[in-house]
């Protein structure tokens, strides 16, 4: 199960007005994938795939395929301000080894920019699959 907090479900939800039809919230779609070593998170809207898994997390439908269950498993999506006026979205994910050099201590990574302040729409079909 893949966890959302309060602020990333609203600024999905928010994200979600903006598009073309807004009427209708759509499904967002959660990906991961391992590549050199590391979990790479991808995200945007989407229409349900018959082998997804449906999530229904906080107002919103999360779909996740078969192949990105694993490492999402127990992840949770965040929406936070990095400095003043950057917004971001956050995987913390406990399936995510901590980095061995440099960096910061979270096991966060920075992702997408589905509603963010970044000049994204967010529409996109994620990434990863």
């Amino acid at each position: 199960m893949i966890n959302l907090t309060p602020s990333a479900a609203e600024q999905i939800i928010h994200a979600s007005t903006e598009l073309d039809d807004p009427q209708e919230l759509p499904c967002l779609r959660l990906a991961a994938k391992v590549e050199d070593g590391e979990i790479v998170y991808g995200m945007g809207f989407d229409e349900e795939r018959e082998s997804d898994v449906v999530h229904h997390v906080a107002g919103v439908t999360l779909l996740i395929s078969p192949r990105s269950q694993e490492l999402l498993k127990g992840a949770t999506l965040d929406f936070v301000e990095f400095q003043p006026g950057e917004f971001k979205f956050i995987f913390v994910n406990p399936n995510e080894a901590p980095p061995t050099v440099g960096g910061c201590a979270s096991r966060s990574s920075g992702c997408g920019s589905c509603g963010s302040n970044s000049g994204g729409n967010g529409s996109g079909g994620g990434g990863c699959g």
